[in-house]
């Protein structure tokens, strides 16, 4: 009886949010038609009909983001204004030094082995006759989240001491050959690179699959011509497939970046940020919620904002007016 009225309730919420949403748009088109000038109805219906997710983008992203910048001003907590005093000490605070390189890292190794590895399989696997599966197998991770993917690989990176039995799959290959168990998450000469590993198991099923679209509208007969010409398979990938495809590569390089700029739940799951992992948004989550800084922890969240602006604007060039092939 309760699972009847659940679904019960579900199918009221969906039929009234849709049937709300319709009347919205409706009422305000006759509203627009009935009391809007001649002239200026067809300047004044476009906006109408933006206007809901104009005041929620303003309700959920342009106010919440003006009042970060304001709590970024005042003390920890947020009684007194000290205006920069927050930026200036985490210029100075190594733990963010940390953080801001261990970021760097993470940009420069998943945005380039995510884009790279992704470009290669959609070349090669375009060229094989059951291009589905492969590339079905490689999108997978896809659709786990950065939480799921990080309990998996939690199990794949479990340690135990050496003579005890290992119940992680590395260790367990790793001891199988006679070497000692690994410990992937507190060597700090590794940790890194086995968190940055996981965001690109998940990541490059994403580039494989905008890249492979991209590589797919290359004109066939360029490419038998400048086989004809004697244009071998290297030449042809860096004289023909990637200047063709520059457009796509560079949206998909910056959508990876901004992923990899506000990464988080890989590493709170992981590590919690310990052991040298720590990256910008998991420093900002311990500045708000376990240091109580709400001061520190706003100014870190503007910084990340600052980080995301001049990538968003690319993004956006590139699709008003994108690279000339």
């Amino acid at each position: 009886m309760v699972v009847f009225s659940k679904i019960g309730m579900a199918v009221l919420a969906i039929l009234v949010g849709s049937g709300g949403v319709v009347a919205l748009f409706y009422g305000a088109n006759a509203l627009v038609e009935r009391f809007a000038p001649g002239r200026l109805k067809g300047r004044i219906l476009p906006w109408v009909y933006l206007s809901p997710a104009l005041l929620l983008l303003l309700a959920y992203l342009v106010i919440p983001t003006v009042l970060t910048v304001y709590v970024s001003l005042l003390d920890a907590r947020s009684q007194s204004f000290v205006g920069l005093s927050n930026y200036l000490s985490l210029l100075a605070d190594p733990g963010m030094g940390e953080a801001l390189r261990n970021n760097i890292f993470w940009l420069v190794g998943v945005t380039g082995v995510s884009v790279s590895l992704g470009l290669l399989i959609a070349v090669l696997a375009d060229r094989v006759r059951y291009e589905p599966l492969p590339k079905t197998l490689i999108f997978l991770p896809m659709a786990i989240s950065f939480v799921g993917a990080s309990v998996i690989w939690k199990f794949i990176y479990a340690f135990r001491p050496a003579g005890t039995a290992q119940i992680g799959l590395l260790n367990g290959v790793i001891t199988s050959l006679g070497f000692e168990p690994v410990g992937w998450l507190v060597e700090r000469s590794l940790n890194n690179f086995a968190l940055i590993t996981i965001m690109i198991w998940l990541q490059t099923g994403f580039c494989m699959v905008l890249l492979s679209a991209a590589v797919k509208g290359i004109p066939q007969e360029m490419i038998e011509a400048a086989r004809i010409d004697g244009a071998n398979e290297v030449q042809i990938f860096w004289r023909i497939v990637v200047p063709m495809i520059r457009s796509t590569i560079l949206v998909v390089s910056t959508t990876t970046v901004l992923l990899v700029l506000k990464v988080f739940d890989i590493v709170y799951v992981m590590t919690a940020g310990n052991q040298g992992t720590e990256v910008i948004a998991s420093r900002m989550f311990k500045e708000m919620f376990s240091f109580r800084h709400y001061g520190r922890g706003s100014a870190i969240a503007v910084i990340l904002l600052l980080a995301v602006i001049p990538i968003m604007v690319v993004n956006i060039r590139e699709f008003l007016h994108p690279t000339t092939r």
